[in-house]
């Protein structure tokens, strides 16, 4: 039974692993000039007193290859699930094979475990080796863009370390549980990315946030945490303030900047429109800028935000994994089940 799952599988994998071995050599070999250039640059700017400008133009220097490492990692598990897992079961059940193997002396639970054990644990296998190539080849710039879009951000989340691989054991199973209640191919892959999709969607909005709970804290607005001011009022006021949190890498879920009595402000007052323009350009040491920090201050005016620490990172993956891990043990369960009641 191996063996014949193996002939039927063998193309498949071959042409996946070949892609990514071969999109993990270009990844090493450009890895490390990514690396000497992050390493040189920090160094350069660090000696001249400031690497604000260099991490900035870092950063936007490779976005394109970032974020299209990011997609492919994310979009695997998805593509696996439906091209891998949905038609495993629903072809033969669609084409009528199943029945020659049931004939043998093969029972259908060692049928249905060896196709999920085998070609399961390839897909994670896969998964695996592209999110280990990507997150060692982003690095630096994970290292570099901690304020900006840290790991725990749900983009970059979703495409390091641990999680691609709870994604494509979850997306296999079920696909070959969808399969199994469709019976037919093309409608099982269509329903297969639905639901994939639809758990990509919901988990980082309305589930990962609420995993562990939020830290909270309502911190004054200086010169070292302010990163933005935006969405103006018609009248041209500013209506909200993007503050860094002190620990590099949180995810911040909410900001909102309160008053004296510390509710959430509609907008800031009228002068801070003059102030605007230099309280994000201006050194730090400027009397006019501090002079604008301080009247926020007397005035009462400070930052609440909800977010997770950065050093949360790991146990978000591993709560992650283990929820998927849940969903997918569930899947194959009723895989089984389904088999063994339901399926002639």
């Amino acid at each position: 039974m191996i063996w014949l799952t193996w002939r039927q599988f063998r193309v498949q994998a071959a042409v996946v692993f070949g892609a990514i071995v071969a999109l993990a050599v270009v990844l090493v070999v450009t890895g490390r000039e990514l690396a000497d250039s992050y390493a040189a640059g920090l160094a350069a700017c660090t000696a001249s007193g400031g690497c604000s400008a260099f991490l900035t133009n870092f950063l936007r220097d490779h976005d394109a290859q970032y974020y299209g490492l990011a997609a492919v990692t994310m979009a695997l598990p998805g593509i696996l699930g439906v091209f891998w897992g949905a038609p495993l079961v629903s072809r033969e059940l669609e084409t009528g094979t199943h029945r020659l193997v049931w004939s043998q002396s093969i029972t259908r639970t060692r049928w249905l475990a060896v196709k999920l054990g085998l070609v399961g644990l390839a897909s994670m296998l896969a998964a695996g080796l592209l999110s280990l190539a990507v997150s060692w080849w982003a690095t630096p710039l994970d290292e570099a863009g901690a304020s900006a879009r840290p790991r725990l951000s749900p983009v970059v989340f979703a495409a390091r370390d641990l999680a691609p691989i709870g994604y494509v054991a979850f997306a296999f199973v079920v696909g070959v549980a969808v399969g199994m209640l469709v019976r037919r191919a093309l409608p099982a892959m269509a329903v297969t990315l639905a639901i994939f999709v639809a758990l990509q969607i919901a988990v980082p909005l309305w589930v990962r946030p609420s995993l562990l709970p939020p830290v909270e804290a309502t911190v004054a607005i200086t010169p070292e945490n302010l990163r933005g001011i935006g969405m103006s009022s018609p009248d041209g006021t500013a209506r909200e303030l993007t503050i860094a949190v002190e620990e590099s890498g949180s995810w911040i879920l909410d900001s909102d900047t309160v008053g004296a009595d510390g509710a959430p402000v509609g907008a800031l007052p009228a002068w801070f429109s003059e102030c605007d323009p230099i309280m994000l350009t201006g050194p730090p040491t400027d009397p006019a800028v501090r002079n604008c920090f301080d009247r926020l201050a007397e005035e009462g005016y400070r930052q609440h935000i909800t977010y997770h620490p950065g050093s949360r990172y790991w146990t978000f993956q591993w709560l992650e994994v283990a929820l998927y891990g849940a969903a997918t043990l569930a899947a194959a369960g009723f895989a089984f089940w389904w088999l063994r009641k339901r399926l002639c």
